[in-house]
């Protein structure tokens, strides 16, 4: 952005010299409000779409640990929870990622569905595909809404 000079004492104030003033603030509003005014939007079970400033959104991560060194049988299920540190307005948008920490292949066959998301909790269910031993986490990123 470029500066305005600044004008000598007693200088006329020229027409060019104020739209360079109004195009410097024009600017300035312009990279402020692209900081300070972003949006995010969460579309929530309960009260709907809410929109609030992207700084006063909370954005959760942590991890739960399945199976360490387990043997397990395709079709079996492991259910697993996931407390938040803190409590939503409103239940999250929640997301729960596998995590083959033992790079086996019977870790390589499960599917992750969570079965409940409440306001200050994750619930789910790994579905193993195939029999064998595993080390198994699973991710877990909650987008909300904080109290």
């Amino acid at each position: 952005m470029a500066k305005v000079p600044l004008p000598e004492r007693g200088q006329p104030l020229d027409v060019t010299y104020i739209y360079q003033l109004a195009e410097t603030i024009n600017d300035l509003a312009t990279q402020v409000s692209s900081a300070t005014y972003n949006y995010t939007t969460i579309d929530t079970v309960s009260a709907g779409k809410q929109s609030v400033k992207t700084s006063e959104a909370r954005v959760i991560g942590g991890y739960v640990e399945v199976a360490n060194n387990s043997t397990v049988s395709a079709g079996n299920e492991k259910t697993f929870s996931y407390d938040f540190p803190s409590d939503f307005k409103y239940a999250p948008i929640a997301t729960a990622t596998p995590i083959n920490i033992g790079n086996t292949p019977a870790g390589q066959n499960v599917t992750v569905i969570l079965k409940s998301v409440t306001t200050s909790r994750v619930e789910g269910v790994v579905r193993f595909g195939a029999s064998g031993d595993l080390s198994l986490n699973v991710n877990i990123i909650v987008v909300g809404i904080p109290n």
